[in-house]
């Protein structure tokens, strides 16, 4: 009879340590997601400050400005 528990205890043991090892994977590859789809996000809001830089350089350098004046 006490064989029988230790040999269940193990088993249970055993099983409970594998679903928390499978619940630890997919908690890890939901952050490493998100860490991809933020960098993603950054690298996209990079170009758009770079963007917004030039159109801005654009309209303050003394050549546009001239010519929108029309001189």
């Amino acid at each position: 009879m006490k064989l029988r528990f230790c040999l269940l205890f193990a088993i249970l043991y055993f099983a409970v340590i594998l679903l928390f090892t499978v619940y630890l994977r997919g908690v890890n590859n939901r952050i490493v997601y998100r860490l991809y789809r933020f960098k993603a996000d950054q690298g996209q809001l990079k170009q758009q400050l770079a963007s917004k830089q030039l159109r801005l350089e654009n309209l303050i350098n003394p050549a546009s400005v001239s010519q929108q004046l029309g001189y």
